[in-house]
């Protein structure tokens, strides 16, 4: 690999705040910088795949969520709205689009009327199954370059970072 392919965007920031302000430390500068890049690089790496399953981000997330919560793939949509940690609105709108599709289903718990259960259909299970797998393999082919080592490294200190910047409840 040649010197040159071995810097990036941040790099040049990080010379240029280097040359202009050598006073600053900007360490931190680098490491979230590069994180606030990837974050979209990455989305749309994933989409690719929730695309070809005929989903968006959104509604793979409900699917998976309640796939997740094991047999019988239900949960309350306050339950579903906690896990993914969005607003009851947001997870109204989804399930919306996702039972027009007939993904998933809301019933009314039959001991108590007020209370709406949502699961996932027959066709949601087997078409998450399907989009999940796909969806793995996506994640590591966009790890390869990192050794099982690595990737369990750079997990364990941005788990770090997310357990700092995260309310705990």
């Amino acid at each position: 690999m040649d010197q040159a392919s071995d810097h990036d965007t941040v790099d040049l920031i990080l010379a240029q705040w280097a040359r202009e302000r050598p006073d600053l430390d900007t360490k931190a500068m680098g490491v979230l910088g590069r994180i606030s890049r990837l974050a979209p690089s990455i989305g749309d790496h994933l989409q690719g795949v929730f695309t070809a399953f005929g989903l968006d981000f959104p509604s793979f997330d409900v699917m998976a969520t309640l796939r997740r919560s094991g047999a019988p793939y239900q949960m309350t949509p306050s339950e579903l709205a906690t896990s993914m940690m969005i607003t009851a609105g947001a997870v109204t709108q989804r399930l919306v689009r996702l039972e027009d599709q007939g993904l998933v289903t809301r019933s009314h718990d039959e001991h108590d009327r007020r209370r709406v259960i949502v699961s996932l259909s027959w066709r949601g299970v087997r078409l998450i199954d399907q989009a999940l797998t796909e969806h793995a393999a996506n994640e590591r082919a966009l790890l390869a370059l990192y050794t099982d080592e690595e990737a369990e490294v750079l997990s364990s200190l941005l788990r770090r970072l997310c357990l700092a910047l995260t309310p705990q409840e």
